[in-house]
C-alpha cells in the first residue's frame, strides 16, 4: 500500500545540496540528467537555484534576510541616535520600498520635476516590486510563469485619472485582455469544485460543479450526513426573505453588524454541522465566516430571496499579466532605470524580457534602486524652519552594515505600521493611527506539476477546499502574450496556483492576523512542503495523481505583512473619513511624506498608485514646488 504522503521520509530525504543551495525537485532531475549531458545539466541547475531573483524557489516572499532588521527596529534596536557609515551619497528623494507604490512616488517626482531628479530607492527584498511578485519555472527549456502576490488590475470601482494615465504611459491596455486570455478554450469542460475531506464530513472527496449542477444534485454526490445534505440544499435553494418585516435599507444596515457565521446559525437557521462547509469560504481582506459582515456575503444564494439595499457598482478595468502585476513594476523600472531591461518595452515585450539585476544602482544612473536594504531610521537634520536640501537622514542596514544616505525629501512607501519604529519623532495620535493597521496575512504558493491529467480526469479546473491547509488550488491562467505560452495541452507541465491565509476561529479578526503573521514566521519550508504534498494527493488522487512523481518544483511566496487592513463594519468602529485611522496616519510629517496601499486602507494596485500620488502632490505642495 502506497505510504501517506505525510510520513514518507523520500519526500524530504531526496533533497540534495549544490554548493550548499538546497535543490528543488527540478535542480534534482536536472543534476541526475547531469550524468548523460553534464553540460546542459549545470546551465539548467544555475537557472533554477539562481542568481536570478524571480527564478528562486523554496521559500520566497518575506524570505530570510528581508525581515530581521525590521523586527529589531521594533524591539527597540536602533532607538536613540543610530549610528552608521556615512556614505556620502544625497538625492533629492529617498522612497522606502519598491513596490508599486515607491516605483510610482519615483514616476511621478520625475513627471514633475524632470528626469534628472536624483533617486535612491531602498527595498528589503532580494528583488524590486514589493507583494507583485514574479515566480519563474524553469523545465525541459520552457519557462514557466506565475504570481507570488498582487494577480491583477483590478478594482471595485474604477481607475483615477493619474492611475489611468499611469497604465496608458506604460502601455497598458486593460481593455486588450480577453486577445490574450486562452481560459475559454484550455480549460473548456473544467469547472469549479470542493474538496470535501475526512476531518470533517464523512470522507475525502471532490465534487465538481461548484455553483454549475443543480445544488440538490451537487450536494447529493457529496460525502454528508443526510441532515446536512438536507440543509445545505435548504440554504442554497430557498428564496426566503429571512428579516422579515426589514425594509432593504435596514437590512442592510442590520447585515453589517453581524457575522456571516450569526446570519446563518440564528436567523437562516442553519445547523452548526454544515459549518464547515463555509468555513473557508474567503471574503476581501481574509475576512471568514465568523469576520466576515453578512453584508459582504450577499453573493451567495442563501440571499437570493431577501432585497438588500446595496451601493451601485461600478464598472472596473481588470488585466492580467503571467506575473500577475510585477510586470507592471517591471514596466516601471524599465522606464526608471537605464540598463535593467534590452529596450522600451511594451505590455507584450515585457513578460518575457530578462532584467539585468546588476544595473539596478549604477551611480551614472539619476535613479538607483538599491536591493537588501532595510531602512531602520528616518530622522529630519534639524528644526523645520531650518532645514535645507539635506533635510533627512535615512539609515539602512545592508550585509548587516549601517549605512546613511541624505535627501531633501522621503517617501515612506513601505508597511505603515513599521513607521512608528523609523520615524520615532512621529506625532503620537499619528504613531497610533500608524499601529492600528493590521496587516492581512498571506501565502500564494505555486506548484509546477508534470501535467493536469488528473484534473481533466475529475473534469476540474478549480477546488476550493473549506477547511484545506490551503482553501484554494486552481490552474494558472492560460495565456498567450507576445512570445511567452502557457501550457495548452493537458500533457504539459502546469503552474497550481493555491492560496492560504492562516486563521484563528472565534477570535477577533486582528489578533487573528496577528497569529497568522507569526504562525508564517515560525513554520519552516519543509512543513509547508509536506502539507502542500499531502492536500494536493488527497483532493487529486483520485484523478491518477501521484505526488512524488508529479510535482516538479515548489514555490511558497509568504506574505506575514500581506494585504493592507480595510476596515470593516462588523469590528471597527464608524467613524468620519478625517477621524480614520489610515487618513491621519498618512499626514505629512516635514519632510517625510507617506504612501503604500497602507494610506489607502486598501489592498488594490490603483490604490498604491493613487497614495504614491498623493504623496508626491504633499511633497511639492509642502516645498512650493507646484
Amino acid at each position: 500500500m502506497k505510504k501517506n504522503p505525510i510520513e514518507s521520509p523520500s519526500v524530504i530525504e531526496r533533497r540534495d545540496l549544490i554548493k550548499g543551495v538546497a535543490m528543488s525537485p527540478v535542480a534534482a532531475q536536472f543534476a541526475a540528467s547531469a550524468l548523460i549531458n553534464p553540460a546542459a545539466a549545470a546551465k539548467a541547475v544555475t537557472e533554477v537555484s539562481a542568481p536570478y531573483p524571480p527564478a528562486r524557489s523554496g521559500l520566497r516572499g518575506q524570505h530570510e534576510g528581508s525581515f530581521e532588521a525590521a523586527h529589531m527596529a521594533r524591539d527597540g534596536r536602533f532607538d536613540g541616535k543610530v549610528s552608521a557609515r556615512e556614505s556620502g551619497e544625497h538625492y533629492d528623494l529617498v522612497i522606502v520600498g519598491s513596490g508599486i507604490s515607491g516605483l510610482c512616488a519615483a514616476y511621478f517626482y520625475r513627471k514633475a520635476l524632470g528626469d534628472d531628479s536624483k533617486i535612491l530607492i531602498l527595498d528589503n527584498h532580494d528583488d524590486f516590486g514589493g507583494h507583485a511578485k514574479r515566480n519563474e519555472f524553469y523545465y525541459n527549456g520552457k519557462t514557466y510563469l506565475s504570481y507570488g502576490g498582487t494577480m491583477s488590475v483590478e478594482s471595485p470601482f474604477p481607475y483615477s485619472y493619474a492611475a489611468t494615465a499611469l497604465l496608458e504611459d506604460l502601455g497598458i491596455k486593460p481593455e486588450s485582455y480577453e486577445r490574450y486570455d486562452l481560459t475559454g478554450t484550455v480549460y473548456n469542460g473544467l469547472s469549479n469544485s470542493v474538496f470535501f475531506d475526512s476531518e470533517h464530513f464523512l470522507q475525502d472527496r471532490i465534487v465538481a460543479g461548484y455553483g454549475e449542477k443543480p445544488w440538490a444534485e451537487f450536494f447529493g454526490e457529496a460525502p454528508l450526513t443526510n441532515a446536512v445534505r438536507a440543509d445545505l440544499t435548504r440554504l442554497h435553494t430557498d428564496k426566503k426573505d429571512y428579516l422579515p418585516g426589514m425594509s432593504p435599507t435596514e437590512k442592510a444596515a442590520f447585515l453589517k453588524r453581524i457575522s456571516l457565521k450569526s446570519f446563518l446559525i440564528e436567523y437562516a437557521g442553519m445547523l452548526e454541522e454544515s459549518l464547515p462547509f463555509f468555513a473557508g469560504m474567503g471574503f476581501r481582506n481574509n475576512k471568514r465566516v465568523d469576520t466576515c459582515p453578512a453584508f459582504e456575503a450577499l453573493r451567495l444564494p442563501v440571499f437570493d430571496g431577501m432585497a438588500v439595499a446595496e451601493p451601485p457598482r461600478a464598472q472596473s478595468v481588470h488585466f492580467h499579466f503571467p506575473d500577475g502585476n510585477a510586470s507592471i513594476a517591471r514596466l516601471l523600472v524599465n522606464q526608471l532605470v537605464p540598463g535593467v531591461f534590452d529596450k522600451h518595452h511594451d505590455q507584450e515585450s515585457i513578460v518575457s524580457a530578462k532584467a539585468n539585476y546588476g544595473a539596478l544602482d549604477q551611480a551614472q544612473n539619476h535613479l538607483r534602486i538599491r536591493l537588501n536594504s532595510m531602512a531602520v531610521r528616518v530622522e529630519h537634520l534639524g528644526d523645520f524652519d531650518d532645514i535645507g536640501e539635506k533635510a533627512v537622514r535615512t539609515v539602512y542596514v545592508q550585509d548587516g552594515e549601517t549605512v546613511s544616505v541624505t535627501s531633501a525629501n522621503v517617501v515612506l512607501a513601505c508597511f505603515n505600521n513599521i513607521i512608528p519604529f523609523i520615524v520615532p519623532d512621529l506625532p503620537q495620535d499619528q504613531r497610533e493611527a500608524l499601529g492600528k493597521a493590521s496587516k492581512v496575512p498571506m501565502q500564494y504558493t505555486n506548484v509546477l506539476i508534470r501535467n493536469r491529467r488528473a484534473w481533466d480526469k475529475l473534469g476540474i479546473q478549480r477546488i476550493q477546499a473549506p477547511n484545506g491547509y490551503h482553501t484554494w488550488a486552481t490552474l494558472d491562467f492560460p495565456m498567450k502574450i507576445g512570445e511567452y505560452r502557457s501550457s495548452i495541452s493537458p500533457d504539459d507541465p502546469v503552474v497550481v496556483h493555491m492560496v492560504r491565509n492562516p486563521n484563528s476561529p472565534g477570535l477577533p479578526r486582528r489578533e487573528q492576523h496577528r497569529l497568522g503573521r507569526i504562525e508564517m514566521l515560525t513554520t519552516p519550508f519543509e512543513e509547508i512542503e509536506l502539507k502542500i504534498r499531502d492536500q494536493l494527493q488527497r483532493m487529486l488522487g483520485a484523478g491518477g495523481f501521484d505526488q512524488e512523481r508529479d510535482i516538479l518544483a515548489i514555490t511558497v511566496n509568504r506574505w506575514p505583512h500581506g494585504y493592507a487592513y480595510t476596515p470593516d463594519t462588523l469590528s471597527d468602529p464608524d467613524l468620519p473619513y478625517s477621524m480614520q485611522p489610515h487618513v491621519i496616519g498618512r499626514r505629512i510629517f516635514g519632510r517625510i511624506a507617506i504612501a503604500n496601499a497602507d494610506a489607502g486602507a486598501a489592498a488594490y494596485t490603483n490604490v498604491s498608485i493613487d497614495q504614491a500620488n498623493r504623496a508626491i502632490q504633499e511633497i511639492l505642495i509642502s516645498r512650493g514646488l507646484t
